[in-house]
């Protein structure tokens, strides 16, 4: 098993715990079940869509939790049987949970499920405190002048 070890980052770096548990996280539950297969994909700076190949699934097997930073698929078994025999079983239908971890301001946009895809758009909406702001320069018309303890304003052309 692959561990990765964040030891001299965590040493000089303040607040990303977070980010480094996640990461180790990730690597210690990977155990190798890439059952349903899917896609993640970024649509464009701040939209994403997730698509998972549930083939089998009808919408009401399939339930989608999202919490803060995190987001749940989980696919229930059907206990439905064919009305005939079984010679080969290559459709899992077996159930199913897939966590996605997100960043802050990411929330589910929508899902659809449509020819045996699921399809969830996730969308990035930063607060506006948060994003960044233009800061405009004030133009200084007057210059302070300070003499003999008491202040004079006077133009800059004047001053120069």
């Amino acid at each position: 098993m692959n561990r990765l070890d964040f030891t001299p980052y965590r040493r000089s770096t303040v607040g990303f715990d977070r980010l480094f548990d996640l990461l180790e996280n990730q690597v210690r539950n990977n155990g190798g079940d890439n059952y349903p297969p899917f896609n993640i994909e970024r649509r464009n700076e701040d939209s994403y869509r997730i698509t998972l190949a549930v083939a089998g699934f009808r919408a009401q097997d399939i339930d989608i939790t999202a919490q803060q930073n995190l987001l749940i698929v989980q696919g229930k078994k059907r206990d439905d049987q064919p009305e005939g025999e079984l010679l080969h079983v290559g459709i899992a239908n077996r159930g199913f949970e897939r966590r996605f971890e997100l960043a802050d301001y990411v929330r589910v946009d929508g899902a659809d499920l449509a020819d045996g895809l699921l399809v969830i758009d996730l969308v990035r909406e930063v607060p506006e405190a948060m994003k960044p702001k233009k800061i405009q320069l004030k133009g200084q018309n007057t210059l302070e002048v300070v003499e003999n303890g008491n202040q004079q304003s006077a133009d800059r052309a004047d001053a120069a």
